[in-house]
Order: C-alpha cells, then sequence, then structure tokens
C-alpha cells in the first residue's frame, strides 16, 4: 500500500472511531421514563435556537410518546456525518440547503419520501423551488425548518426623492448602475464615503452573480463556471472595482461594524442599497427600529427581461441521519415542525417567510417584516434561484467565491479568474464523480 494510501485510511479510521466516540457522548438518550427519546442536533444559537426550543417544548408537550432532546451544536455538519460514519448519529439534525446533496452523495441521510407522501408533505403542499431544492427525481432528501428569499433593501433618505420607492426604484442593472455613480461619494483622495451599491457588501452570494445573469451553473450536468452569463455577471463586479479602486473599496469595507450591529453600514449610512435576505429586517429592528427602508427585487439584466422578479433562495433544513435509531418518530416531529400553525410561528420569530403553499393573512399582518409578502412573492417567481442540486456544489460555490476576491481586488480579469477556476473545478469533478457521487 503506498504511503499516501495509509495515511488516508488512518485519518478514515480516526474519524470512524471518533464518530463513535462523539456518538456515545452527545446521543445520549436519558429523557422522560416511559417514553421514546428522539435526539434533535440543531446548528442555531442565541434567539433563533431559543424559538425552536419553543417548538420542540411544544412538540414534546402535545403527545405522550415522544420527547424530543433538543441540542444545540457547533459543526453540526460535520460533527452528523462523522456520527453517522460511527453508527451513532442524531436521529434529526438541522442543516443547511446547500450541504443536502453533500450529505446524500456520502449516504448519510434518509430518504424521506414515503413518509412524507403518507403525511400529505408533498410537493403541492410547499412553495414549489423550496421543495424542488431539497428532492430530486422520486426522492426527497430533506423538509424546511425556515426559508429565506433575497431582495434589495434601499434606504430612500440616500437616493433621489424620485426612485425613492418601491414602485419608482430601477428595475435593471443598468439604472442601478447609474444611481450608484450619481449617489455614490468619495473624498478627493479617492476613499470612499458613500456607495450606492457593493456586489461585495455583505459578499455571502458569489455563487449566485452568474444566475442572476441568467447563468446555469451545472449546464449539461457539468460544473460550468466560465459559461458567458457569468463571466458578464464578474465584468459587471469588475466595474465597481475599478470606479472606485480595489483599494479604495477594501479600505472602506474594513471599517464596516458586524451585520448584526448598529455598526452594519447599511443602517449607518455607508451603503444606500444592499442585497439581503427577508431576515434583515429583525436586525434593523433591534438596532435601528426608526430607519425608513423598503425592498425591492434584484435588478436584472436590461436585455434580458425574461429574468424580471429573480431571486436568490435559500433554506435551513431537517435530515434524518442514515441509520437514526428513531427515524419513525424523528419524522414525527419535523411533521409537527410544518404544521401551517407552527411553521408560521416559527418562520415569524425568525423573521422568514414562510415555505408553505397556503399561508394565513395573520401571518401577513402581524409579521416583523413589514416587507413579508414581496419576499413572499419572490419565492413564489418562476425565477426565483437555488442551488444547484448537487453534492458538489459547496466546492462550486467556494470556487466561485475565490474568483470574485481576484476580480474584486484587481489581481485577474474576469475571464482568467473564472477560467482557473474552471480548470482546478474540472479535475475535482472527476474524481468526485468517480468517488463520492458513483456516477
Amino acid at each position: 500500500m503506498r504511503p499516501q494510501s495509509k495515511l488516508a485510511l488512518l485519518i478514515v479510521l480516526i474519524l470512524t472511531v471518533g464518530a463513535a466516540v462523539l456518538g456515545e457522548r452527545v446521543v445520549s438518550r436519558e429523557a422522560s421514563p416511559g417514553r421514546v427519546t428522539v435526539v434533535y442536533w440543531e446548528k442555531w444559537t442565541g434567539q433563533e435556537g431559543e424559538e425552536m426550543r419553543k417548538v420542540v417544548d411544544a412538540f414534546n408537550r402535545s403527545q405522550d410518546r415522544i420527547f424530543v432532546k433538543y441540542l444545540s451544536i457547533s459543526g453540526v455538519d460535520q460533527k452528523t456525518i462523522l456520527a453517522s460514519g460511527g453508527g451513532n448519529p442524531p436521529d434529526v439534525a438541522g442543516i443547511w440547503q446547500e450541504q443536502v446533496f453533500q450529505f446524500a452523495d456520502l449516504g448519510a441521510l434518509t430518504d424521506l419520501t414515503a413518509m412524507a407522501n403518507a403525511a400529505g408533505l408533498t410537493r403541492d403542499y410547499y412553495i414549489p423551488a423550496y421543495y424542488d431544492a431539497l428532492s430530486e427525481g422520486e426522492t426527497l432528501w430533506a423538509l424546511p425548518s425556515t426559508p429565506a428569499s433575497i431582495g434589495l433593501h434601499v434606504r430612500p433618505d440616500l437616493v433621489p426623492s424620485e426612485v425613492a420607492t418601491p414602485e419608482t426604484f430601477p428595475e435593471t442593472i443598468e439604472e442601478l448602475d447609474a444611481l450608484n455613480d450619481r449617489i455614490s461619494k468619495q473624498n478627493a483622495d479617492g476613499s470612499l464615503v458613500m456607495a450606492g451599491f457593493l456586489p461585495s457588501n455583505p459578499g455571502w452570494w458569489h455563487w449566485g452573480w452568474g444566475p442572476l445573469f441568467g447563468a446555469d451553473l451545472f449546464k449539461g450536468g457539468n460544473p460550468t463556471l466560465n459559461g458567458p452569463e457569468t463571466v458578464r455577471a464578474f465584468e459587471w463586479i469588475a466595474r465597481y472595482s475599478k470606479k472606485f479602486g480595489p483599494q479604495a473599496v477594501q479600505n472602506f469595507q474594513s471599517g464596516f461594524g458586524n451585520f448584526a450591529s448598529p455598526q452594519d453600514p447599511f443602517m449607518t449610512g455607508k451603503v444606500a442599497t444592499e442585497i439581503n435576505g427577508v431576515w434583515k429586517a429583525n436586525y434593523i429592528r433591534v438596532y435601528q427600529p426608526d430607519l425608513k427602508w423598503f425592498a425591492v427585487p434584484m435588478p436584472y439584466p436590461k436585455d434580458r427581461p425574461d429574468l424580471k422578479g429573480h431571486s436568490l433562495l435559500s433554506q435551513d433544513v431537517l435530515v434524518i441521519p442514515r441509520g437514526a435509531k428513531r427515524a419513525k418518530e424523528a419524522f414525527e416531529f419535523i411533521a409537527f415542525v410544518q404544521r401551517q400553525d407552527v411553521m408560521e410561528g416559527l418562520c415569524s420569530a425568525h423573521g422568514k417567510n414562510s415555505p408553505l403553499n397556503e399561508v394565513s393573512e395573520a401571518f401577513f399582518e402581524n409579521h416583523p417584516n413589514k416587507a413579508i409578502r414581496l419576499f413572499d412573492q419572490l419565492a413564489r417567481s418562476p425565477n426565483a434561484i437555488y442551488p444547484s442540486r448537487s453534492g458538489f456544489f459547496p466546492r462550486v460555490s467556494g470556487e466561485l467565491a475565490n474568483a470574485f476576491q481576484e476580480v474584486n481586488t484587481g489581481l485577474k480579469t474576469p475571464k482568467q479568474a473564472l477560467d482557473d477556476a474552471q480548470a482546478r473545478i474540472d479535475g475535482l469533478w472527476k474524481t468526485y464523480r468517480e468517488q463520492v457521487a458513483r456516477s
């Protein structure tokens, strides 16, 4: 055996033993006497974690057969895979949508299709894009806990009065660019004082720029990072870097506070517009409740009116790891979370839209986000965009984030950065298909 192979085998053995130990330590089933204990690992902490704990408590009170033991676990994704490999996973895990097919390709998930169908949790129960993002063919791997849609947030006090309403704000990328040129402010030395828009703020969805310009990141089933639409998107990104100067942008952003703080650049007026999720309103409400703002769909390229109303979607999801000892009971809890009253309560508390097809008027009327109807509409748009249903997507996303930084800092041209990313991906994709996806 080659030394490299021995090392790989040793790592696998260590991880497997570690997983078994982790499982024994954390998947403890001591709970209420006379009940079946379901162990639930979740990534959320703070207020989000507490709101889900309320849901768990409500489920435990609703019947006397099952007790869900709720644990907030850091690194829940890696620990769930390790525990599954060690044969002692939790019964339910809360992970991110982007990880679902990675887990599935690794054989770490339980197929939920039959249980979901029996419970009436079929595609027509959900906003289609949210369900489709978690299923492939006839197989359903996860169900939502809380979803989100992404829009452009606008400070009306920082834009001209003629575009200071959702009805009059620019609809196209070209109009947004012109507005940015008009309202951005720089000092005589070139330092940036206020930006109308910055693609790098907050910088969380670099995989989405190509699709927002019409790109298919898995064209023909293969990762395609340097297609013409993605190149065009990155050329647009480069325009902003060139306008202000890469160093000026970096210096400007280095002074931004955390998004979950009063020093958030949108709240302090350092940026007039910001692409962000439905949850943004929660932070505004906490840190600057008197702030005037509105939200609109992200503008589309003028020559692509077919992309109007597009939005990036994301979800937090619930899965049952392969080897879960209480899969049936675990799904009973997941089904409880899917109830309209439960789901609406959780999503409202998290400041998010509902993933369900039917939404009560009370949900809209009482939601803390005044623009919640827009975010609901964005999720239902035929142009809603979700991460590619491939276990290789996280690697594609990472390469696009790297290319973004290279372009935004002026290190490479858009074509060069994306061609280099494609070259790295091609070899890795072949290996992934042969050794992980087995396709």
